[in-house]
């Protein structure tokens, strides 16, 4: 089955999913835009429209879409508007595209659950739309973490949230 979420800057969200039992392979991306075959550069632009996004193929016998949800809202920030730390613009909103309509139903449902207790100190600003075409990213943002561990990026960002989300699921 296939799950697509926005939460912020692909490389992070993509090395978290990798790292999370029953999902076979996890792709980054564009969604939601209005231009074919968007580019890095014009989908940072915010030209687009499009969101940076990564697109699962998971085994729903080890893992559910609900679970999915979990480890999405447990690692980035649902309640900022077109934001994740200092990433900004609109391809870094938090979105989960939905593939059917149990999808929407769990996402919404699950988002209201959250609300009302009151999980986030902020009111959550997730978007749950529709998953349209799926643009795959150009090959070197692929495995990014793993593949530019020196990046700058990935050791001040990536490895932190990593560690903490591997700390909490008793992979570490």
């Amino acid at each position: 089955m296939k799950a697509t979420f926005g939460g912020g800057c692909f490389w992070c969200t993509e090395v978290i999913f990798q790292n999370t039992k029953g999902v076979n392979t996890v792709l980054p991306g564009y969604m939601g835009g209005k231009n074919d075959n968007p580019t890095y550069k014009e989908v940072c632009n915010g030209d687009t429209e499009h969101v940076e996004v990564v697109q699962l193929d998971f085994d729903p016998t080890l893992v559910d879409f609900k679970d999915l949800l979990a480890v999405f809202f447990k690692t980035h920030d649902p309640t900022t508007l077109n934001r994740q730390g200092n990433d900004v613009g609109t391809q870094y909103r938090s979105v989960v595209f939905f593939h059917d309509e149990q999808q929407q139903e769990e996402a919404t449902n699950f988002i209201a659950a959250l609300s009302k207790e009151g999980v986030f100190e902020n009111p959550i600003v997730t978007a749950v739309e529709p998953a349209v075409t799926f643009w795959e990213a150009e090959d070197y943002h692929h495995d990014y973490f793993n593949q530019n561990p020196g990046n700058p990026f990935c050791a001040a960002v990536i490895a932190p949230k990593l560690h903490k989300f591997l700390k909490s699921n008793g992979s570490l």
